[in-house]
């Protein structure tokens, strides 16, 4: 039950703040970011909300009986945060001043987090199958 609740709470937080952080990059940092920077903050945004729709997704339908089904959520979790977060504190300290260079290989182990989850869910699908 904890998991569920966890899960679906983290899924709302994610998707809010995706829908802040959008309309903070589409109307404060347009004239501030270059399109660069403004396609890299969008990415973390778009990665950030599909990722929060997928947690919500999960929460209904994982029973969160076996580990696996913890370990394909904590994931997708600690990738998105990762993977996102990281790519907002690039853009906005490359943009307002001086660039958080140890935030760039946080963004890949986010990533990878990602393809872990992903992966884990494909097998639990197939391991469910057989």
């Amino acid at each position: 039950m904890e998991s569920i609740l966890l899960t679906q709470v983290m899924g709302a937080l994610f998707g809010f703040l995706g829908v802040l952080f959008g309309a903070f990059g589409a109307h404060y940092l347009k004239g501030k970011l270059t399109d660069s920077q403004l396609q890299a903050f969008e990415t973390g945004v778009r990665y950030q909300l599909v990722h929060a729709v997928l947690l919500l997704v999960l929460s209904f339908n994982l029973a969160f009986t076996s580990a696996l089904d913890s370990y394909i959520v904590r994931a997708f979790l600690v990738g998105t945060f990762l993977f996102s977060f990281s790519i907002y504190g690039l853009v906005l300290s490359e943009g307002f001043g001086k660039k958080w260079r140890f935030l760039g290989p946080v963004t890949p182990v986010g990533g990878l987090l990602l393809l872990v989850g992903w992966a884990l869910l494909g097998y639990s699908f197939v391991a469910n199958f057989f």
